[in-house]
């Protein structure tokens, strides 16, 4: 399967905070984007492993989205080394993505800035012809993305360009509350999280109003970039 884009996340859910308005906007536009997830999330403090990925798997149905996995790489204590490198890089040579997206650069959460650096590199070492990988007994050929785009998190980081969800805020708030473990549930009794408020949810609509307002969009999601983008011409900027 050939993908338009390719949204990776450190854990099940973050793909849907960071990225969740833009991926619908751009299944609604025909694009096929397929979502890894790096680990379970198993030490979140709510929730459990077997019933993220049942959540993790209801947001993609709901999405759209072409397909989803999960790494299994060890939640909190997964690293930027040789085998977590070639492992991603099989699955970014098997979907062969135009782009890619993946955690925020710097957030609160470890694992987010790890996450950003091993999709990085697994990038780069995607493209390079003697790196050798070997998918259900076939040798694979190099595949390097055109762009590397990462999505804003918990952290205020200023975003290189932002991306109009107004239409779409709604498919992406659904999306993250398919995740009812981690997110505001009345009738949940298990331990308060920084993310378990009503008033988490609330702030999310604020964020994406703080993105979207200086590009004079209802709401907007922010993203990073590792290269300079270029235009053909003014009139493509908003």
């Amino acid at each position: 399967m050939k993908l338009d884009i390719l949204a990776i996340g450190a854990h099940p859910d973050d793909v849907e905070l960071g990225a969740g308005g833009s991926i619908c906007k751009e299944i609604a536009a025909g694009r096929k984007v397929g979502i890894i997830d790096l680990t379970h999330g198993e030490l979140g403090t709510r929730g459990s492993a077997q019933l993220r990925d049942q959540e993790a798997t209801q947001s993609a149905k709901m999405m759209g989205i072409e397909f989803r996995m999960n790494m299994g790489f060890k939640d909190g204590f997964f690293t930027n080394d040789e085998t977590h490198q070639l492992a991603l890089l099989q699955q970014i040579r098997k979907y062969r993505p135009e782009i890619i997206l993946c955690n925020a650069i710097a957030d609160r959460h470890p694992d987010h800035a790890k996450g950003s650096e091993l999709v990085s590199v697994a990038c780069f070492l995607s493209g390079l012809r003697k790196v050798e990988s070997v998918w259900d007994g076939v040798k694979q050929s190099e595949w390097r993305p055109k762009a590397v785009y990462h999505y804003i998190q918990d952290r205020r980081l200023s975003p290189d360009f932002v991306i109009d969800i107004s239409d779409f805020m709604e498919d992406k708030m659904n999306a993250i509350l398919q995740f009812k473990s981690q997110f505001f549930d009345s009738e949940s009794s298990e331990p308060e999280t920084a993310i378990s408020s009503k008033a988490f949810l609330e702030y999310l609509y604020g964020r994406a109003i703080e993105m979207g307002r200086p590009a004079n969009f209802k709401y907007a999601e922010g993203f990073t970039v590792e290269r300079t983008p270029g235009i053909d011409t003014f009139y493509q900027l908003r």
